[in-house]
C-alpha cells in the first residue's frame, strides 16, 4: 500500500501503451484523444455534457433502457409507475455520467483521481493486505464501479479481478488500458480466468470480485433478488469458503450535486459465508445483502444488465418483447 501523501506513479510503459493504441487506427486515435480531452474538462462542464447526453440516451441505447425499465418493473413492484419512471430517468442520468467520468479515472492524473474519488475504510483492507493475506473486495455493480476500482488500484497493492471481454477488440484494449493503470492490476478474462484468479489468491493478493451478474445456469443457484428468482453464481461463496477469504464489501456512490464519487470499504462480513450454510443458502443470503446496499442508492445500480435472462425452459423470458 502507498503511504499517506505519497502519490504513486504509473508504469514507465504507460505513455508508450497509450501512444501505441492511438496509432492503431483513426478510430483508436479519436477515442483516446476524446477521453484525454474530457479528463482535462472542468467537472461542471462534464456534468452538463452528461445531462445533455442522457436526454439523447433513448436514441443511443434504447434497448438497454428498455431492459432497465423491465428490471425496475420487476424489482420495485411497490413503487408507483411515476416513481419507477423517475428511478429509470435518474439511473440513465447516472449511467451516462459514469461513462464520461472514466476519462478522469483512466487519463487524469493521480492527484485528480484522489480529489475526484474519496475513499473511506481503507484501513479494513490494510489490516489484511499489510500481512500479505488475500481478501475478497466484494463490489456490486454500481455505476461507480470503475471509480472504486481506479481509486483502489491507486492506493495499491497489486491485485486481480475478472472482467467480461468486450466484443470490439479496440474497445477491449481501451478498457484494459484504462483499468490497468496502477500497481500491476491483473485483469483476467471471465471466460478462462478463474484458475488464474485462484493462483493470485494463493499468492496472497486481494481480488476485486463482482458477484451479481447472470452468467447462466451452470454453477449457479436460482435464488431471490429483490424477490425475483435470479441465477446467481455459487463461486462467490465457494471461493470465500475454500480459501477462507475475509469478504469486504466495496460500496461506490455518485453525488449528482458535486459530480464526485465516494467509495466505502466496509468491515469484513460476519454472516457471509456461513460455515453452517450450504453454498446455495450463502448465495441467497448474499442477494439479501446486495439488496440492502442497493436500496439506498437504487438509481445507481446497473439495471441495464439482463439480471434475469436465465430461466427455466418452460418459462418465457422477462425480456422476450425487448
Amino acid at each position: 500500500m502507498t503511504k499517506p501523501n505519497q502519490i504513486p506513479q504509473e508504469s514507465p510503459t504507460r505513455r508508450e501503451e497509450v501512444k501505441a493504441l492511438k496509432s492503431r487506427s483513426l478510430a483508436a486515435w479519436l477515442l483516446v484523444t476524446l477521453f484525454e480531452l474530457l479528463a482535462r474538462t472542468p467537472i461542471r462542464v462534464r456534468l452538463g455534457m452528461g445531462w445533455c447526453l442522457s436526454q439523447l440516451a433513448p436514441l443511443l441505447i434504447g434497448r438497454r433502457i428498455r431492459i432497465a425499465h423491465r428490471n425496475i418493473e420487476l424489482c420495485f413492484t411497490h413503487l408507483t409507475k411515476a416513481q419507477r419512471r423517475r428511478l429509470l430517468r435518474d439511473h440513465i442520468r447516472a449511467l451516462v455520467q459514469s461513462v464520461l467520468d472514466r476519462s478522469v479515472l483512466w487519463f487524469g492524473s493521480p492527484q485528480q483521481i484522489e480529489a475526484f474519488v474519496t475513499l473511506e475504510g481503507l484501513e479494513h483492507a490494510h489490516h489484511y493486505t499489510d500481512q500479505g493475506q488475500a481478501i475478497m473486495l466484494l463490489a456490486p455493480h454500481f455505476i461507480g464501479l470503475d471509480a472504486a476500482a481506479s481509486r483502489l488500484t491507486l492506493a495499491g497493492p497489486q491485485g486481480a479481478t475478472l472482467y467480461a471481454e468486450q466484443r470490439n477488440a479496440l474497445v477491449d484494449d481501451f478498457v484494459r488500458l484504462g483499468r490497468g493503470r496502477f500497481h500491476g492490476v491483473h485483469l483476467l478474462s471471465r471466460r478462462n480466468g478463474l484458475r488464474t484468479l485462484v493462483r493470485m489468491i494463493r499468492q496472497g493478493l486481494p481480488i476485486y470480485y463482482l458477484p451479481d451478474m447472470d452468467l447462466g445456469r451452470e454453477g449457479a443457484a436460482r435464488v431471490p433478488f429483490f424477490g425475483v428468482p435470479a441465477c446467481t453464481q455459487l463461486a462467490t461463496a465457494q471461493l470465500a469458503k475454500q480459501y477462507q477469504l475475509p469478504v469486504l464489501p466495496v460500496i461506490s456512490t455518485w453525488d449528482p450535486k458535486t459530480g464526485r464519487y465516494h467509495v466505502q470499504i466496509l468491515p469484513p462480513l460476519e454472516t457471509f459465508p456461513n460455515p453452517a450454510h450450504t453454498l446455495e443458502q450463502d448465495t441467497a443470503h448474499l442477494n439479501e445483502l446486495l439488496q440492502s446496499w442497493i436500496e439506498p442508492r437504487a438509481a445507481q445500480y446497473y439495471w441495464v444488465h439482463r439480471r434475469f435472462k436465465s430461466h427455466p425452459d418452460d418459462e418465457p423470458s422477462p425480456y422476450e418483447s425487448i
